[in-house]
């Protein structure tokens, strides 16, 4: 068996095609409708899918990336944009209650009834959100019946974890991970179970490709408006896809120069894990940097109150480094970060980042764009369109998670090498980056360079034959944005759109090319993913080891450039 077999992929296929086209219809579609093909399909995300017993891992999963409001939800209105909202008769959803979920960046607005509006930036987002919802609901209803059935009279309470797990046929540290998934409102949310099935339908709105473009379009005109003064169009940019955070703390040092307020806050506020951790970092027990504890903490800090006026301090020193930030408003749920490369104080950059020469950058007209890194097909659309309203684009620069078929969570990937299962492209090119650029930074993982990389369609469409079929192919990293980013790429490169199941080698790209994927899901570890393990603290070290990378060949580049 071959990645492009037929029979490998069939079951996958039956379901997406599924889906997509009862989304075509101007009505609601019941969830319930798609429970066989899904099933059938195998995921390797809901292994149980089939058992009576529930599915704990897929139950997290799901429940880490759904609104907590989604108990109470009948329908799920899919659009691209609050006018889409509008024209189909459901006025200003931006009105209803702004609500979001931990593991997904998604914006969401419930209505207090039964409707939950979720505005979708490409056709990933109903790959993304459609499984979950099968998933979901699947789950819930097998609780429902174990609940409800013969089981349920000898419940006097849904608070006593024996009894609750003698009911669903668990262990009871199974029934603990729910309260660690639903904390407080456990009981809640089981007596609502209990209470009746779910019944989840689903309406699209638009649906064009025109309506994705102009989300897209709308998107890129409020970040130019907000910042009349650069002049986006006539300027050079380097492009970055990561996240909100990383390269921000490496460029300004703000965390750096104050240090003693972030350790006052976990001395002050009894973080004894974390202050362990510091002890253990300054008399060198553990091989883990003081610069990424740091910006860590800081992270963790911001959701202190008294922190207010520590923030209020960044964002003026930020601004006197050119570094400003804009938040996504009613289209794309994705922040940008436009920084003015001539505006930062080398004195002031992470010491890891200070390249030979960094004192040439006051010369530069360039402008590094960080955007928190969108989901599947919409990378296409936004580098696309970034590249189609600035002068010149300087370099591509991609960091985000995958799943690994040879190495541990926390590993970094390097893939050389990229199919793309949106078009059935193979992409093959000259990375910017090897193991050496990530090694010194990485202090629990491994490096693993000259990889080959899937962009798969969605995190459910896989399947146990599917993965193995790629590790036959020795495909060994699982993504959702290369394809994409590539195919944007390609455009740049020749007079044509991007072709369909062509093998394309991008030897002599138009700028520099880099992809760093962190492992965060080992999908032949059944159960082992985000869903059931958060990177937390021991994330930051790849998030860090691979920003530091992307940092530094900015500013080698710009610095080579200039001299």
């Amino acid at each position: 068996m071959h990645i492009e077999d037929r029979a490998v992929r069939a079951p996958l296929d039956l379901f997406h095609r599924t889906y997509h086209s009862l989304l075509r219809s101007t009505g609601e579609i019941q969830i319930q409708a798609l429970i066989e093909p899904f099933a059938s399909s195998e995921p390797s995300l809901h292994h149980g899918a089939r058992d009576e017993r529930p599915d704990l891992s897929a139950l997290t999963y799901t429940s880490l990336r759904l609104p907590a409001c989604i108990d109470r939800v009948r329908l799920v209105l899919l659009g691209q944009s609050h006018e889409v909202f509008a024209r189909h008769g459901y006025g200003a959803v931006t009105d209803w209650q702004p609500v979001s979920a931990p593991g997904r960046r998604r914006k969401m607005f419930f209505d207090g009834r039964e409707t939950l509006a979720v505005l979708i930036a490409s056709p990933s987002d109903l790959d993304d959100i459609i499984p979950m919802l099968v998933a979901f609901q699947l789950e819930w209803n097998k609780i429902h019946d174990l609940l409800s059935g013969p089981q349920a009279a000898q419940l006097s309470s849904l608070d006593d974890e024996g009894v609750l797990a003698q009911a669903l046929g668990l262990a009871v540290a199974d029934v603990a991970k729910l309260r660690t998934i639903w904390g407080e409102e456990t009981a809640e949310r089981l007596g609502m179970i209990a209470q009746r099935k779910k019944r989840f339908a689903a309406r699209m709105l638009g649906g064009s490709l025109i309506d994705y473009e102009r989300a897209v379009l709308r998107w890129w005109i409020h970040i130019e408006e907000s910042l009349p003064g650069l002049n986006l169009r006539e300027r050079p940019l380097y492009f970055v896809s990561s996240n909100t955070h990383s390269l921000i703390n490496l460029l300004s040092g703000f965390a750096l120069r104050n240090s003693e307020e972030l350790l006052g806050h976990i001395r002050r506020d009894e973080h004894a894990g974390l202050l362990a951790e510091y002890h253990k970092i300054v008399d060198e027990q553990v091989p883990s940097s003081l610069e990424n504890f740091l910006y860590y903490v800081q992270k963790k800090y911001q959701a202190d109150p008294s922190s207010a006026p520590y923030f209020a301090r960044r964002a003026e020193a930020e601004a006197a480094l050119g570094i400003h930030r804009i938040p996504s408003r009613f289209y794309v749920d994705v922040d940008a970060q436009v920084i003015e490369l001539s505006r930062l104080d080398p004195a002031l950059l992470d010491p890891r980042i200070r390249v030979a020469g960094c004192e040439e950058l006051r010369r530069s007209d360039a402008l590094l764009l960080n955007i928190d890194y969108p989901l599947g097909l919409s990378a296409y659309q936004i580098l696309k369109l970034v590249a189609r309203s600035v002068s010149e684009v300087r370099g591509v620069y991609v960091i985000g998670k995958a799943a690994t078929l040879n190495g541990k969570i926390g590993d970094v990937l390097i893939p050389d090498m990229v199919y793309d299962e949106h078009t059935a492209n193979r992409y093959s090119f000259v990375p910017a980056f090897s193991a050496a650029d990530v090694e010194p930074y990485l202090a629990h993982g491994s490096v693993l360079d000259n990889q080959k990389a899937v962009t798969s369609r969605g995190t459910f469409l896989q399947n146990e034959a599917f993965l193995d079929a790629l590790y036959r192919d020795f495909f060994t990293d699982l993504e959702m944005e290369a394809g994409p980013y590539l195919n944007a790429i390609y455009e740049q490169s020749v007079a044509e759109r991007y072709p369909q199941g062509q093998t394309i080698s991008l030897l002599r790209p138009p700028f520099d090319i880099g992809f760093l994927h962190y492992a965060s899901d080992t999908p032949y570890s059944k159960g082992m993913n985000l869903g059931s393990r958060n990177l937390s603290y021991f994330g930051m070290d790849p998030t860090y080891a691979t920003s530091l990378a992307v940092a530094r060949r900015i500013l080698q580049q710009e610095v080579g450039r200039l001299g």
